[in-house]
C-alpha cells in the first residue's frame, strides 16, 4: 500500500475554513455537517482518511507487525486535509455555538429559511455524483427513484418524532449515548446531529456546555463521539467502496427528507421555537426566511461552481494514488 500523493499546501487555508462551515452546520438542527463535506468537495477523503486513522489503531491493539502496520496506515492518512478540517471544526464549535443556538431560538423562520436554501441547493451534490450507467433498463430507473423517495419518507416521518423538552440534568450515560448516535450524523449527508440531539433533548444542554466550557460534559460527550464514529466509519466507507450509486441515492433522498426540519414556518413543539412542530403555511415573516432561502441556495451554487472548477487538483491526486497502485 503506497502513501497517497502529497496534498498541496495552497488548500490548506480552504481546509480550514472547510472545516470551520462543517462545524457551524453540525450546530444547526436539520443541517448535516457531511452535507457541508460533500459540498465543499472533500467528503470522499475525509471518510477515507478516517478509515485509514481507525485500522491504524485496530493494527496497534491486534496482528502482527503492530507497529509497522500501524506506520503503514498512518501514512495512508491526508494529515494535510484531517489536521487543518479538525482545527476549523473545533473553532466553530468553541466560538459559535451559543451565537448560533441563539439564533436558531431567537430567529427560528429567519434561520431555518437560510438552511433550507443550503440544503435544497445541496441535494444537487450527491446527484453530481453518480455514477453512470450504460443504458440504464426502466427497472433500473425506478429501482433508483424507489431508493430515493423511500429514503425521502424514511427521513421525512423520523423528523416528526422531535421536539421533546431539553434535560437539564442529564446523565453521563445518556450523553455517552446520545453522542455515539449524533456523531454517525455527521459523516452522513441528510441527517443531522444536532436535530437528533434536539430530539432526545440534548441540543440545548450540548450547545450550553460547549458554551460555558464545561469540561466533564465535553470529555464524556467527546468520548461517545469516538467511540460511535469508529463503529460507523468503516461501514461508511465499505458501502461508498462497493455500493457507491446506492449508497448516494440514499443520501439524496435523506437530505429531501431533511428538508421537513428546515421548513421556515411551523408550530412550536415542547416551548422551543427552533424544534419542528406541525408544518404550517408562511406567516410573518415571509419575506426575511424567503431571500434567507434564496441566499443560501445561492451561495451552495457558488460553492458547487467553485469546486468542480477547482476539483481536477483532488482528482489529479487520488488519480496519482490510483496509477501507483496500480504499478505495483
Amino acid at each position: 500500500m503506497s502513501a497517497p500523493a502529497r496534498r498541496p499546501l495552497w488548500v490548506l487555508p480552504l481546509d480550514l475554513v472547510r472545516g470551520f462551515l462543517i462545524g457551524m452546520a453540525e450546530l444547526v438542527p436539520g443541517v448535516s455537517g457531511g452535507t457541508v463535506a460533500l459540498v465543499t468537495g472533500v467528503y470522499d477523503q475525509l471518510i477515507d482518511s478516517a478509515s485509514h486513522m481507525l485500522s491504524a489503531i485496530k493494527r496497534l491493539v491486534a496482528g502482527p507487525d503492530r507497529w509497522a502496520g500501524f506506520r503503514a496506515e498512518l501514512a495512508r492518512t491526508q494529515w494535510l486535509l484531517i489536521i487543518p478540517v479538525l482545527i476549523g471544526m473545533a473553532a466553530a464549535v468553541l466560538t459559535a455555538a451559543g451565537v448560533m443556538a441563539r439564533f436558531v431560538a431567537d430567529h427560528p423562520e429567519a434561520s431555518r429559511g437560510l438552511f433550507f436554501g443550503l440544503v435544497a441547493m445541496s441535494i444537487l451534490v450527491p446527484v453530481l455524483m453518480l455514477p453512470s450507467r450504460e443504458s440504464p433498463s426502466a427497472g433500473a430507473r425506478l429501482l433508483d427513484a424507489g431508493l430515493v423517495i423511500g429514503a425521502a419518507i424514511i427521513a421525512f416521518v423520523l423528523i416528526g418524532f422531535a421536539g421533546g423538552g431539553a434535560q437539564t440534568d442529564p446523565s453521563l450515560l445518556v450523553v455517552f449515548l446520545a453522542a455515539s448516535v449524533a456523531i454517525c450524523a455527521l459523516v452522513v449527508p441528510g441527517v443531522s446531529g444536532s436535530f437528533f440531539l434536539l430530539a432526545v433533548g440534548l441540543y440545548s444542554t450540548t450547545m450550553s456546555a460547549l458554551d460555558d466550557r464545561d469540561l466533564g460534559y465535553i470529555a464524556v460527550f467527546g468520548l461517545g463521539a469516538l467511540v460511535g464514529l469508529a463503529s460507523f466509519v468503516r461501514l461508511l466507507k465499505h458501502l461508498l467502496t462497493r455500493h457507491r450509486r446506492l449508497t448516494l441515492l440514499v443520501m439524496t433522498g435523506l437530505m429531501i427528507g431533511s428538508l421537513r426540519a428546515l421548513w421556515p414556518w411551523q408550530s412550536s413543539a415542547g416551548g422551543d421555537d427552533s424544534a419542528p412542530g406541525m408544518l404550517l403555511g408562511p406567516y410573518d415573516p415571509v419575506l426575511g426566511p424567503v431571500l434567507l432561502a434564496l441566499l443560501g441556495a445561492v451561495v451552495v451554487g457558488a460553492l458547487i461552481v467553485v469546486e468542480r472548477r477547482f476539483s481536477p487538483t483532488v482528482h489529479e491526486i487520488e488519480a496519482e494514488e490510483d496509477e501507483r497502485e496500480a504499478v505495483r
